[in-house]
């Protein structure tokens, strides 16, 4: 049987990175924080937290704080039906999860503070690309995630969410410039593209779909949607942007391209 107030103790370490921020988190000294993590270390018998700055948990360690935050997720599901389950617990309880940069520029943030508002969780967002946020998952890091890969992780469940739609985009003068009479294979090689990171494959399918051949993309990398849609708005580079994001510069971009502010849909 697994001793949950070493559980708690390992899970605030790791969430908080010091074993002295845990104990004022749990109202403790460091030294019973300590104890609690020794005798949890000696039942399993191996390694759960790595010392450091900050404190970081090994594998196993990751997998019980995982289950000790399952654990707290469902007691808060029954207080409802058995109000004497959250007697004496936690107020909230921290919810990992993994999303991608455009979802939390555009629809994640409101939809998550309605959940939040109800919910008695603290969410605790980490950024990484569509197609990785299920790896997240699948190795214990988070609960939950919003991801491009229909298939669940082991253990988990999937739900459609929606569709994003992107649009590839430039600035007026940055299409005046490489794209004026057409889009092709020779023409993406030389204007420069903009991607979000080095597993942002994006730009490069969409290219494969439209000259149905691999080109070689000259790319800025910035991680920010937001300073995606500066960057090309400023004529930097072309890039795929959600439509949510963009959707007004594409207005007004098309009334007023010749001031050079706005952006246009780049179509093959």
């Amino acid at each position: 049987m697994l001793d949950y107030t070493s559980l708690a103790a390992l899970a605030t370490v790791v969430r908080e990175g010091s074993f002295e921020r845990a104990a004022r988190a749990l109202h403790v000294t460091p030294s019973a924080i300590s104890q609690r993590i020794r005798l949890l270390e000696e039942r399993m018998g191996c390694a759960l937290v790595v010392r450091g700055q900050p404190c970081q948990a090994t594998e196993t360690g990751r997998r019980l704080c995982q289950h000790v935050d399952r654990v707290r997720l469902l007691e808060h599901g029954l207080t409802s039906e058995v109000p004497a389950v959250g007697q004496g617990g936690d107020t909230r309880v921290p919810l990992p999860i993994a999303v991608n940069a455009d979802s939390l520029a555009t629809w994640f943030a409101p939809a998550v503070a309605v959940f939040a508002a109800k919910a008695p969780v603290l969410m605790d967002v980490a950024v990484d690309d569509q197609d990785h946020t299920s790896e997240w998952l699948r190795c214990g890091r988070v609960l939950a995630a919003v991801t491009g890969t229909a298939r669940p992780a082991t253990g988990c469940n999937s739900r459609p969410l929606g569709a994003m739609r992107y649009l590839a985009a430039a600035s007026p003068a940055f299409m005046a410039q490489f794209f004026a009479k057409r889009v092709g294979a020779s023409i993406l090689a030389a204007a420069p593209s903009l991607v979000f990171n080095s597993k942002d494959e994006l730009q490069s399918r969409w290219v494969r779909r439209i000259c149905r051949r691999h080109v070689e993309l000259p790319r800025h990398t910035l991680p920010s949607s937001q300073a995606f849609v500066a960057a090309s708005l400023a004529g930097m580079g072309w890039g795929l942007h959600p439509e949510l994001l963009i959707r007004q510069h594409l207005e007004s971009g098309t009334s007023s391209s010749s001031s050079g502010t706005g952006s246009r849909e780049i179509r093959p």
